[in-house]
């Protein structure tokens, strides 16, 4: 049975600026008219339901959601301020990203786009630090940063693992952090992993004399993740991670009130995005979850590589390295930074297969606001960690000193030895 949707087609509306606007792109199912699958969707998603009720009274139609656009298979849908709570951002993706996903007019659905009216973005706190704040942390103004992440995910004992943290530290790397999957497990508990680590991190900062920082994985159930980030503040640590999609909007919501308090930077890991963002006819775009990462206020976040081991083109992968940078409006194809003004640019995070040879490509892609993020690419190296961190440092030297990696190697042997294993894109 296919519903019955009157009354929300409105071509020659104009939003306000206070509507929120979506951007879909959808595919009607078989006999469904673009028009009808469009008034379906803003239906669902504001006051309507699938027949006429008594109950809708004649003002009900005001706080619809209209359709002002339809230029298959794109449609944009203004909705009107009323429908929302400030603050709440469950309550606003229950609405544009709820049940539209699942409705029989549509074979398929996919949230490309959100302009968040200023009202709105203003009851979120965004990011504490952003770029300026983490460069001033670890002062370093003039290079991408470099990181690493302990490898095996999964494994190492709690000692083993602050030992290749400090292997990493003092071979150049800037940041080391937890793997998305390793929280508090049996072999290697959170707070001997913390200890341990933020130890061994005041030992490399004073040999290297540079800033070096950690990242804890603290996702957990809300109220231990609180927990969890209240102990990595007392044991002096600065930072800790977040798989912001597996502990949900609310959880990363209530993280960042009670960071208010205890002012660390929050690095956001994206783990499970793929199973939104992968199908680029049906679900949410990875530029939504960016802005709405970057409202509710993390400092850092993934945004894939284009070059390394995870699916993701190139480019949306420079997309979303200016969203979450400047901020942009679907509007004729650009974006505009205006609106996204009080809120500080996020970190753009590479990870995902990448190692030293994959430098250039990333610098020459997305500029020096990154943080260049390599895993085995650093722990794989011939010589071992350290020797991979030193490698990783110098492929970003040489790409500051106008270098190509191949004639730097000539005067580095850790750089050298990566791009004999694994080669370099030019």
């Amino acid at each position: 049975m296919k519903g019955i949707y009157k009354g929300y087609i409105h071509l020659n509306y104009k939003p306000s600026e206070n509507d929120l606007v979506c951007e879909f792109r959808i595919e009607p199912a078989k006999g469904v008219s673009m028009r009808m699958a469009s008034e379906a969707v803003a239906a669902e998603s504001s006051v309507g339901t699938w027949t006429d009720v008594k109950t809708a009274g004649p003002n009900i139609m005001r706080k619809a959601a209209k359709v002002f656009y339809i230029k298959p298979p794109c449609v944009r849908i203004a909705y009107p301020s009323e429908l929302f709570e400030a603050g709440n951002m469950p309550c606003i993706l229950s609405s544009v990203a709820g049940n539209v996903f699942g409705m029989k007019e549509l074979n398929n659905l996919r949230l490309e786009d959100i302009h968040w009216p200023e009202w709105l973005m203003k009851s979120f706190k965004g990011p504490l630090y952003g770029i300026p704040g983490v460069r001033k942390i670890l002062n370093v103004y003039d290079r991408p940063l470099c990181g690493t992440i302990i490898k095996p995910k999964l494994g190492l004992g709690w000692r083993e693992h602050a030992k290749v943290a400090y292997e990493a530290w003092c071979g150049g790397i800037d940041i080391v952090k937890d793997d998305e999957n390793l929280t508090s497990q049996s072999f290697n508990k959170f707070e001997e992993r913390v200890t341990e680590t933020l130890r061994l991190r005041d030992k490399a900062e004073t040999e290297t004399g540079e800033r070096k920082m950690y990242m804890a994985n603290v996702s957990a159930e809300t109220n231990e993740m609180i927990r969890r980030a209240k102990f990595v503040k007392n044991a002096g640590g600065e930072y800790v991670m977040v798989d912001i999609l597996t502990v949900g909007w609310a959880g990363l919501q209530t993280l960042r009130d009670a960071n208010e308090e205890l002012r660390l930077v929050l690095h956001a890991h994206r783990a499970g995005h793929a199973a939104m963002t992968r199908n680029k006819r049906h679900g949410i775009s990875m530029l939504v979850i960016a802005d709405i990462a970057r409202l509710i206020g993390v400092d850092q976040l993934h945004i894939g590589t284009a070059v390394g081991k995870m699916e993701g083109p190139k480019k949306e992968v420079i997309e979303l390295g200016e969203e979450i940078e400047k901020g942009f409006l679907m509007e004729k194809g650009h974006r505009m930074s205006e609106q996204w003004r009080h809120l500080k640019p996020v970190f753009a995070v590479c990870s995902g297969g990448l190692h030293p040879g994959h430098v250039p490509t990333l610098v020459r892609m997305l500029g020096n606001d990154i943080i260049i993020q390599a895993g085995g690419g650093v722990h794989g190296h011939p010589k071992g960690t350290r020797a991979g961190a030193t490698a990783m440092r110098q492929a970003i030297n040489a790409v500051m000193e106008g270098k190509t990696l191949s004639e730097y190697a000539k005067m580095h042997k850790e750089l050298k030895a990566v791009i004999d294993k694994w080669g370099w894109v030019k």
